[in-house]
């Protein structure tokens, strides 16, 4: 997973076959895959001035997510 230039965000891939978007989560270091989101969003987050800000306005409630390594919680949440 590439690493980007963020103080929110510490990486960011996306999967456009299966449309999903992985978030490891500078401050944490945690894990979330957010289900269903275009490519015209991960685009967006990748070339706005402030990641954070732009994955907190488009992406964070607004798709379905779950926790990586937490296998035992529900498959995905919205």
């Amino acid at each position: 997973m590439p690493y980007v230039q963020s103080s929110a965000l510490l990486r960011v891939s996306y999967d456009e076959a299966t449309r999903i978007l992985s978030a490891t989560f500078r401050d944490s270091g945690r894990t979330y895959v957010y289900r269903d989101v275009p490519q015209e969003i991960y685009a967006g987050l990748m070339e706005a001035d402030s990641l954070g800000n732009y994955f907190n306005a488009c992406i964070r409630d607004r798709f379905p997510f779950r926790e990586v390594g937490k296998e035992d919680a529900p498959d995905f949440r919205h």
